[in-house]
């Protein structure tokens, strides 16, 4: 993923109401939001993410995907308008030549209320407590916590060697109470030596490569001691149970060690 290294710094002040573009540094008067600047309305737009009414985690991006390829990326970029009630510092990138992406630098303040304008479009969502699970590849823990405590630490196993989970801060992506996952969808056939076709409980998905948090109730003698597992983040079926019921999308996992 190609990052445009432009900052945008986004304020709303609570009485004088004061609307920042992309680069674009315009200004609303008080109470009031400014017209989109030259050549954002034209701009057709499919969906913004996330949805009005939405309560995210502090992970969570801005995603705004357009109806057609987007040629000039800088009248597209100044055509997004993010108003908070706070400043809050971030950048762009660009998933494909229909998709742009405004993430947060470090995560959003929890409770920030977020409006989001683009091409006629207007979605206003909230982003709500910090939730942040850390995994530690060397200690096999998986720690959470909850507005800066410590809620839970628990034994975890993650990938054996030829296929470490990868390390990074990674915004929590789709939830499923059951799975099926397949190895053959990665290229590997079912019947291979590393092969596998299983049906998992309380799958939080990470990447769109296939990393998971979820139930291994068949490696809960190794979690807390070894990494044995196909990539994925093994808890056992109790607290993978516990991780689903209170994580939200765009909650960070932040993979260590």
């Amino acid at each position: 993923m190609r990052g445009c290294q432009r900052s945008a710094r986004l304020l709303l002040a609570t009485i004088l109401a004061t609307a920042v573009w992309f680069g674009s540094g315009a200004a609303a008067a008080a109470g009031t939001v400014a017209e989109p600047p030259p050549g954002g309305a034209g701009l057709g737009v499919s969906s913004v993410e996330p949805a009005t009414g939405n309560v995210v985690g502090v992970a969570h991006p801005v995603i705004v995907r357009f109806t057609a390829p987007v040629a000039d990326r800088a009248a597209a970029e100044n055509a997004v308008q993010i108003i908070t009630a706070a400043p809050v510092d971030g950048h762009i990138s660009w998933v494909s030549d229909r998709e742009l992406q405004w993430a947060p630098d470090g995560f959003w303040p929890g409770g920030t209320d977020v409006t989001v304008l683009v091409g006629g479009s207007r979605t206003h969502f909230q982003v709500g407590d910090s939730f942040i699970a850390v995994a530690n590849r060397s200690t096999h823990q998986f720690t959470v916590s909850l507005n800066g405590e410590v809620v839970r630490t628990m034994p975890t196993s993650m990938g054996k060697p030829g296929y470490e989970t990868p390390v990074g801060t990674f915004p929590v992506l789709e939830k499923f109470r059951h799975l099926v996952m397949d190895s053959s969808t990665y290229g590997v056939p079912i019947d291979a030596p590393e092969g596998y076709r299983i049906d998992t409980e309380y799958a939080v998905r990470l990447t769109w490569g296939g990393i998971f948090v979820h139930a291994a109730p068949w490696s809960v003698d190794s979690q807390g001691y070894a990494n044995v597992s196909h990539g994925c983040i093994n808890l056992s079926t109790e607290n993978a149970g516990w991780y689903y019921e209170n994580v939200k999308l765009g909650d960070p996992v932040i993979i260590e060690g």
